[in-house]
């Protein structure tokens, strides 16, 4: 008798844990520079997100060279002269949401989320703004905050100076499912 409560108690944690996981289903990451010489934005469509509901731990990782430009020219620039893609794949953000949010409940929740950026070898502890929202089993997190080149160590070419904002705008538009194994 012991052993069948042991078993159904376990079974209860894994699936109530499995249950605040929740996993990217989409998420479109997208920055946009302007200047008066000229505008460059890029998107990527490869994230997948990490949300764990208990804790409000959030994480995202996202491949450099995921991301689309207007032109091959722009994106061989990017990733070769300014996030050297080859030496530093990957961007990455490792957080929490600060504020209490009920998972279980429909709704819409302003939120930030305190971490760590880590970008082209420099790592920033930054806080974003959001908005979080809940319907059914599905999460939304939307997303925009400034990004500095300067801040991690991204040089910007003094032809090019002029071309590169001192402040990129970054929008992340992610839904968000039950993780499932």
């Amino acid at each position: 008798m012991k052993k069948v409560f042991l078993v159904a108690t376990a079974f209860i944690v894994v699936n109530i844990t499995q249950a605040q996981i929740y996993m990217g289903k989409t998420c479109v990451t997208h920055f946009f520079s302007k200047t008066s010489m000229k505008d460059i934005e890029a998107s990527s469509n490869t994230a997948k997100p990490v949300l764990d509901a208990a804790s409000g731990s959030f994480q995202m990782r996202i491949q450099n060279t995921s991301f689309k430009f207007e032109s091959s020219f722009m994106q061989e620039h990017f990733n070769e002269n300014y996030m050297e893609s080859e030496k530093y794949p990957y961007d990455t953000f490792k957080g929490k949401i600060n504020e209490k949010v009920d998972y279980t409940k429909d709704g819409e929740y302003k939120v930030t989320c305190t971490g760590t950026m880590e970008m082209h070898g420099a790592t920033q502890q930054i806080t974003t703004p959001g908005t979080l929202t809940v319907k059914g089993k599905e999460i939304t997190i939307v997303s925009k905050f400034k990004v500095k080149p300067a801040d991690y160590k991204i040089k910007v070419p003094s032809l090019y100076v002029k071309e590169i904002a001192e402040e990129i705008d970054v929008d992340i538009n992610t839904v968000m499912e039950p993780y499932k194994k």
